[in-house]
């Protein structure tokens, strides 16, 4: 059973060596990951220079299992990105954040903001 999700800046700063890389690390085993949040991901990686099979090769080998962003998720990364609007959380940040409640599992990321939120979630920060 997972005990944690993921947010795109925790396994991208575990895939690339980042300041939070350890901490990240302890947790990706077994975490699940939001496929949105596994674009965002695929797009940081490219962008530095890493092909797609490189990219999938280390999201294989990390171990965390992808979640489908379905008709569910949908509907509440939707009402998160209206109540969150003013902390400028991304379309991704709020899926990630909807994965963590519909599951009640805490959320690994590296984005301070979320710390600030009030969304009865328990966020932790890699750095």
């Amino acid at each position: 059973m997972a005990k944690m999700v993921l947010d795109s800046s925790a396994l991208v700063a575990f895939l690339s060596g980042e300041n939070g890389a350890q901490a990240a690390g302890q947790h990706i085993q077994g975490a699940l990951l939001c496929s949105v949040n596994l674009a965002e991901i695929f797009a940081v990686l490219l962008r530095r220079g890493e092909n797609v099979s490189r990219v999938r090769t280390i999201i294989g080998l990390s171990q965390v299992h992808i979640v489908p962003f379905d008709g569910a998720l949908a509907e509440e990364t939707g009402a998160l990105i209206s109540r969150t609007r003013q902390h400028g959380l991304s379309l991704a940040d709020c899926a990630c954040l909807a994965l963590g409640i519909r599951e009640k599992l805490p959320v690994l990321t590296a984005d301070r903001v979320w710390k600030s939120l009030d969304l009865g979630l328990d966020v932790q920060l890699i750095r």
